[in-house]
């Protein structure tokens, strides 16, 4: 590594994250992307203004949506841990829309799901997420939406599958869809 990288890899191994894998190691080959796509990473899931409940609904959701292997493996235990339920999760993995019971869930799902699936949101989920998030999630929501796209698009161009034995894919193949 250069110097700049090694810079980056000791700023992401020391904080939250703790260690460098799937899209930051990628990522890093170009230290000035590490660098910016970290710190909106670390921005988008450990200090916006969603409870973690929601942003790992959304990150499933863009995982699922994109079908990042990768992504779906880190995120899923995360999830389970925050709240999601396992109907939830298990509906998400097979393209289903998962039966959440919080208005809060139905309306990251509904909003996450629409974005990336028509590449906008319609007025009035607009203004119902709005009105059911608030301001400020729903902006951190489209950050979020838009970091972990750029993320699945990663894991899923340079092929990083989670390296565990046994493993069975969760989209029903190679992360490529």
């Amino acid at each position: 590594m250069n110097e700049h990288q090694r810079r980056v890899h000791q700023a992401i191994v020391s904080g939250p994250r703790g260690q460098v894998r799937g899209p930051l190691a990628i990522w890093l080959h170009r230290p000035g992307l590490a660098e910016q796509a970290q710190a909106l990473g670390r921005y988008c899931r450990y200090d916006s203004s969603l409870p973690p409940r929601l942003s790992e609904l959304a990150i499933l959701t863009v995982a699922a949506c994109w079908r990042a292997e990768f992504e779906w493996w880190a995120h899923e235990p995360i999830a389970l841990q925050a709240g999601i339920s396992k109907e939830a999760v298990g509906a998400l993995a097979a393209g289903d829309v998962p039966p959440l019971r919080q208005a809060d869930e139905r309306m990251v799902y509904e909003f996450v799901h629409t974005l990336i699936e028509q590449r906008s949101v319609p007025q009035p989920l607009y203004e119902s997420a709005l009105q059911t998030l608030g301001r400020d999630a729903v902006v951190d929501l489209v950050g979020l939406a838009g970091y972990y796209t750029l993320v699945s698009m990663t894991l899923n161009v340079f092929e990083v599958e989670p390296q565990v034995a046994d493993r069975v894919p969760v989209f029903g193949g190679a992360a490529q869809a």
